[in-house]
């Protein structure tokens, strides 16, 4: 890849990845690091990476930059106190696109990047295979599965109110 494919891709390809990203971790600033991450590695490898394929190297290194970043996050505890005055009592939402949001959160990660891949970006079984490193069928299975749980999620009232 040339110096000039590689900026191709950084144009074509950097908000798509990002927005891909946020998604699953919920904060800019770590999606930035990761998004950022996977283009440095795409450089240091662009001779070994043809253009036709730097879309899904992109993704599938970001993708599994992205996984190590949350188990690194799981390991750190952060311990709050809060007295019981200042505790915020939940509220229900109404609003479609945080009941959505709050849906994907109760899936697994790997459920939750198959739905963002496939329904939010519109990537093809294969080339989801490709950046989670799963065949067709198991990501046919596994999104099927994912889209269960929303839809168990989502037609109970009380979660939607």
């Amino acid at each position: 890849m040339t110096e000039k494919e590689y900026n191709k891709c950084v144009d074509l390809y950097a908000d798509n990845l990002f927005r891909f990203i946020v998604k699953n971790l919920d904060h800019t600033e770590d999606a930035r690091d990761v998004v950022q991450n996977a283009f440095e590695i795409l450089w240091k490898h662009c001779i070994d990476v043809p253009f036709e394929k730097a879309k899904s190297y992109l993704f599938t290194v970001a993708y599994h930059n992205m996984i190590d970043h949350v188990r690194k996050i799981k390991r750190i505890t952060l311990v709050d106190e809060f007295k019981e005055d200042t505790k915020i009592s939940e509220q229900k939402i109404n609003d479609a696109r945080k009941v959505l949001e709050k849906a994907l959160d109760k899936l697994t990660d790997v459920q939750r990047s198959l739905i963002l891949l496939k329904d939010y970006e519109g990537y093809s079984y294969e080339e989801i295979g490709e950046i989670m490193q799963l065949n067709p069928s198991q990501v046919k299975v596994y999104l099927h599965r994912a889209r269960l749980h929303l839809k168990q999620y989502l037609v109970k009232i009380e979660n939607v109110i």
